[in-house]
């Protein structure tokens, strides 16, 4: 496995993931095809740590993220828990946020009551009033 300490000191001393870094990081954390969550938290800390994130180093991020969640087809609460941990760290959801659970609730084979609710939590829209359609699973 990567010294993950060590890439993260030297991605972070320029504050950016360039093409050169992303592709160490694609090397080094699918080197065995699969996104373990050490590998997982040390992208989401490296997503938080990094001051200018690109659209490739933002593409990268979510379907890594994506990849470990999905390993075995299903979401199911302490993965939801890691989830809403990684969501809220910046206390906000934001609209790439909501697009990568949409992605995930449509992708994922079975998901969980937590998984569900963090999903109606998030994905609310602003203007639902009392009369509002709830949405099914989907």
């Amino acid at each position: 496995m990567a010294d993950l300490p060590k890439m993260m000191d030297e991605i972070l001393a320029n504050g950016k993931v360039d093409s050169r870094e992303l592709d160490i990081l694609r090397q080094a954390l699918y080197a065995d095809g699969r996104i373990d969550r050490k590998e997982a938290d040390f992208l989401v800390e490296l997503h938080k740590r990094v001051q200018r994130s690109s659209n490739a180093f933002q593409q990268f991020f979510y379907k890594a993220i994506r990849d470990h969640i999905l390993a075995d087809g299903a979401i199911n609460a302490e993965e939801t828990t890691w989830l809403r941990q990684m969501l809220f760290a910046d206390g906000k959801i934001d609209e790439r946020e909501k697009k990568f659970l949409r992605e995930l609730r449509g992708e994922a084979q079975q998901v969980s009551p937590e998984f569900e609710a963090l999903c109606a939590e998030c994905l609310v829209e602003k203007t639902a009033g009392p009369h509002t359609k709830q949405a099914g699973r989907g």
